[in-house]
């Protein structure tokens, strides 16, 4: 079993730090690091994280009410122990009050300590926990399981489960709503990472001028408004999984930051001098063709090739029609919600069956929720389908043909055309618009501008 919890004792009683770390090695869980005095510890913490840290109260030089301040400042989701001695008890409760978790007195009973630390490391997951919420609430609810019997996906599962044993870098590839998070999310529920944070950081709905100090945090007063230190993703996911989805929108700007940290695990927040470095597997996925990218100068191939370690690909929906009855039974039974589950007639299941779905296994998920919704019965019928402004747009409004030689229209012209048509259909709602036509939001935005699209001031 590979150790997965980093623990810094800091005592400037070298039999008593020497003890420690000789107890808590013994489990295979931990990978124990001593520091003698205050300063040495700061120094270790400003090359690595630590998941827990045992800090003597009192030693020369740097006290360890002083390292507490600094770990309280600079690492928020580091748990802090205190070491005292029991005429100091006193001086701990008083530490307790400026972060500390708890304190451990000296002497210590072995299975009191472990009981603490064990403690200590749950308060620290449920604070990561917490921290993620920001980043996770668009997958509230979301179904973890990746649902597929057809053979694709099948392969597809088996070869994720696979590598999730290594520490590869994996690129998942895909088009817009099949799956791709799930699949990362797979490789790391797999590994023996699985106890440990699972981060997600879309690349394409943070700006440029956010990503790097998202990634990799940043120090109090590196740039207007930023008024304290802020870890960055890489560091909240230190022993876990970091997916980086939509990678092929990173900036030119971020790329060779990007690639520093895949080749050395080490990075150094924004406005900071100290490198740091952490242990982090990284999925990647995206829906561009990065090879293009490369050849259009929008993305390094040194990039490319780290990471495209291992390359899964999801087959997109109409490739795999197989599935999507027993899709359709998920999605229902996820929207009953403890109410009477709602079931499909034969006649709507043969309308979805012939859809090609552009908008792939998030447009049917969306289509059987309105379905839902519509229905007034327990049977949900054809008529209560609402399929995608594109099925709207094929049947109804194409686009405009020419009637004679020389009318025909620019690729340019017939891809604003289809966007101002999609927009107009969704309201002008920019998010259901990037999914009909298969886009981020982002790229959404860059083609209004450039097309200098019309939309209402309000969105």
């Amino acid at each position: 079993m590979a150790r997965t919890y980093n623990i810094l004792v800091v005592d400037d009683e070298k039999s008593v730090a020497f003890l420690l770390k000789e107890e808590l090695s013994e489990l295979e869980k931990y990978e124990v690091t001593v520091a003698y005095d205050g300063a040495e510890a700061i120094n270790l913490l400003q090359s690595q994280p630590f998941d827990v840290v045992l800090l003597d109260v009192k030693m020369p030089r740097v006290s360890g009410i002083e390292v507490l301040k600094y770990i309280r400042e600079q690492h928020p989701t580091t748990i802090v122990l205190m070491l005292t001695n029991f005429a100091d008890v006193k001086t701990a409760i008083e530490t307790m009050k400026l972060g500390a978790y708890d304190f451990v007195s000296k002497p210590y009973e072995r299975e009191e300590l472990l009981a603490t630390i064990d403690r200590a490391l749950e308060l620290r997951r449920l604070t990561i926990d917490n921290k993620l919420m920001e980043y996770e609430l668009n997958r509230q609810g979301l179904a973890r399981d990746f649902i597929g019997t057809s053979p694709a996906i099948q392969s597809l599962i088996r070869t994720a489960q696979k590598i999730a044993d290594s520490t590869a870098i994996v690129q998942i590839q895909g088009p817009s709503g099949t799956g791709k998070e799930l699949i990362a999310h797979l490789i790391h529920t797999s590994s023996p990472r699985k106890n440990r944070p699972f981060v997600i950081v879309n690349c394409a709905s943070i700006p440029d001028a956010l990503l790097e100090s998202e990634l990799f945090g940043h120090e109090k007063g590196a740039f207007t408004n930023a008024y304290a230190m802020k870890q960055g993703l890489v560091e909240v996911a230190n022993g876990g999984t970091l997916f980086l989805d939509e990678v092929g929108d990173i900036s030119p700007m971020i790329q060779p930051k990007l690639l520093r940290f895949l080749e050395t695990g080490e990075f150094r927040r924004v406005g900071g001098t100290n490198a740091m470095k952490v242990d982090v597997r990284i999925v990647s996925a995206t829906n561009k063709d990065l090879q293009k990218e490369v050849e259009a100068g929008r993305f390094r191939d040194d990039l490319l090739y780290r990471l495209n370690v291992v390359t899964l690909r999801i087959p997109p929906l109409k490739d795999r029609k197989e599935d999507i009855p027993l899709l359709i039974e998920s999605f229902l039974e996820k929207r009953a919600k403890g109410k009477a589950q709602k079931r499909l007639s034969d006649e709507a299941l043969q309308v979805l069956l012939q859809y090609d779905w552009p908008g792939n296994v998030r447009e049917l998920e969306h289509v059987i929720e309105g379905a839902i919704i519509l229905s007034h019965d327990d049977v949900i019928t054809s008529r209560d389908l609402t399929l995608t402004a594109s099925a709207g747009i094929q049947k109804s409004n194409p686009l405009p043909l020419p009637q004679k030689e020389g009318e025909f229209l620019t690729l340019e012209t017939m891809e604003k055309m289809q966007i101002e048509l999609v927009l107009q259909k969704n309201n002008f709602n920019r998010s259901k618009t990037a999914q009909v036509l298969g886009i981020t939001p982002k790229t959404l935005y860059l083609k209004i501008k450039r097309y200098s699209i019309n939309t209402p001031a309000k969105e």
